[in-house]
């Protein structure tokens, strides 16, 4: 029987191109898994579930969800696994790429729930990846940047060649690994509809400042009727 894997989804690029390289690999994936605060956005990301939804639509996947706070993200996330591992999941696929911190908690959580922790990108530069993730036609805009590291005026912006080199040049983790900025996928070759590109990139975004963080609010982003 073939294993079925789920893919931890932020919404951004490396869980895109997590979920790019492991179909890649012939792994079959049977859903996405987000975590939501109990105010209906993504923890890190700040996206809003309704586009999370279309993002799961538009890669004809369904949606595992979780809700927490940082406090309580790890047990709601052992849960979650844990219920996928009763409906035959075999393992969670995540976008994590040089922070041995982050891929240690993978591990060891995925390990508590008996699944596999799968890590497609691992062993593999940033610049390499961002290279890939180019050279695929991905899509993604920057949503989210920590203002001691970038300014508010990069929310909105396209993900491209000439972006990342400034950012290496200004001495930033070219792939954001460190949370300087977070990025919105909205179209590449695992997307089956491009309307969320087309959506999204007709608006003028509205920056929020907080907490030392500048991001888009995506509460403005109303979804058409069908």
């Amino acid at each position: 029987m073939e294993k079925e894997f789920a893919v931890s989804w932020s919404g951004g690029k490396d869980s895109a191109l997590a979920l790019y390289e492991a179909r890649s690999r012939g792994l079959h994936i049977s859903c996405l898994l987000t975590m939501f605060a109990p105010d209906g956005f993504t923890l890190s990301h700040r996206i809003p579930r309704k586009i999370v939804l279309q993002q799961a639509q538009a890669l004809g996947l369904p949606l595992v969800e979780g809700v927490a706070t940082w406090e309580t993200y790890e047990a709601e996330f052992l849960r979650v696994l844990l219920q996928l591992k009763e409906k035959g999941t075999s393992g969670c696929i995540f976008g994590d790429i040089d922070i041995e911190e982050h891929i240690q908690w993978c591990q060891n959580i995925c390990r508590k729930a008996g699944l596999i922790s799968l890590h497609p990108l691992y062993g593999n530069t940033q610049n390499q990846l961002l290279e890939r993730f180019l050279t695929l036609d991905f899509v993604s805009v920057i949503i989210l940047v920590q203002l001691d590291k970038l300014g508010a005026e990069y929310i909105g912006k396209l993900l491209n060649t000439d972006l990342i080199g400034k950012f290496t040049k200004m001495g930033i983790s070219p792939a954001g690994e460190y949370g300087e900025y977070h990025t919105l996928i909205v179209n590449g070759p695992i997307f089956q509809t491009a309307s969320l590109q087309e959506q999204l990139l007709s608006l003028k975004p509205r920056v929020i400042t907080r907490q030392g963080f500048a991001f888009w609010d995506l509460a403005q982003f109303i979804i058409p009727e069908k």
